[in-house]
């Protein structure tokens, strides 16, 4: 399963959600907090602990609970999902 803590204003994450839709790939979306630099304003307190007792404070941020891989960036993502899903 994939899951993808992210923000729907956030640029970095449509191109992450916008790869998994070209690719088909099914997804969970969680929204923590709004866009921006770290400490924006956070919108769902479970969700944003989950984010932060795993790591940083940043979006957008994957998990490919299948592959045991976790990252952040969105470039880096968009070339894992390629590689993994094509």
């Amino acid at each position: 399963m994939i899951e993808l803590y992210q923000s729907e204003g956030c640029p970095h994450c449509t191109k992450v959600r916008e790869t998994l839709s070209e690719l088909g790939v099914s997804y969970v979306a969680h929204n923590p907090r709004l866009p921006g630099d770290v400490g924006g304003d956070v919108t769902n307190e479970v969700t944003h602990e989950k984010l932060t007792a795993v790591g940083d404070d940043q979006i957008p941020y994957l998990v490919d609970t299948d592959r045991g891989v976790t990252m952040y960036e969105s470039d880096a993502i968009v070339e894992y999902l390629k590689e993994q899903y094509k």
